[in-house]
């Protein structure tokens, strides 16, 4: 009998299975790819909404002081100052400040508030004395410091700042930030008219105050 001839042996279908498991990988891979892409653009949408301020620096807190003279805002140097910048920021969330005014002043020198109402009558911090902190942070212009009673003495609630660099208070009182924005508004709070404690500074002939502190960022 010819090779042509002979019967045809039956040839059965491949078995399916290899095939349906390959597209079961198939599918979850492009479930994975959608679920990734779809993250991605949650992500990426927002960054987009929610935009980083590249005009103010990034990591501290930023304090935005509203006067009856005008608005500028401080840097906090929490990363340098934990202590002290806590402290303030607390007071601040708490409205400790809203009303004050400031109570002590001398062009080229500082403007100090945190204590007095316009009256005359003192406020203090519910929280007391801390202790005092050091770091590397000098009273340059626009330097904010704890005011105390003497060097190197922790302060409470009262605090000032330098209007022109004071390196004389240099490790001797607690800077703790500086003027980032409005420093123009420093300057003319200092240069107003005031009573002469004797030191060439003292209380403005006009009240000067302090509206609301908020904190910007942290």
């Amino acid at each position: 009998m010819s090779p042509i001839d002979q019967p045809r042996k039956r040839v059965d279908n491949p078995p399916q299975h290899s095939s349906k498991a390959s597209r079961k990988w198939i599918y979850l891979g492009l479930i994975l790819i959608v679920i990734i892409v779809a993250v991605v653009a949650v992500v990426v949408s927002q960054n987009l909404l929610s935009p980083s301020n590249n005009n103010e620096p990034e990591g501290n807190p930023i304090a935005l002081f509203d006067t009856s003279f005008g608005t500028f805002k401080v840097e906090l140097y929490q990363d340098k100052m934990p202590e002290t910048v806590e402290n303030f920021v607390t007071l601040v969330n708490d409205g400790f400040y809203n009303g004050l005014i400031f109570h002590r002043i001398g062009d080229n020198f500082m403007i100090q508030t945190g204590g007095y109402y316009p009256n005359g009558t003192r406020k203090t911090s519910p929280y007391g004395n801390i202790p005092f902190e050091t770091s590397d942070v000098k009273h340059v212009d626009g330097a904010i410091s704890m005011a105390s009673t003497g060097a190197k003495v922790g302060g409470s609630n009262e605090f000032f700042i330098c209007d022109g660099a004071q390196s004389f208070l240099d490790g001797n009182y607690a800077a703790f930030g500086v003027v980032i924005e409005g420093m123009g508004v420093v300057q003319t709070i200092a240069a107003q008219p005031h009573a002469d404690g004797g030191d060439g500074t003292g209380k403005p002939d006009t009240d000067i105050i302090i509206n609301n502190i908020i904190i910007l960022s942290s």
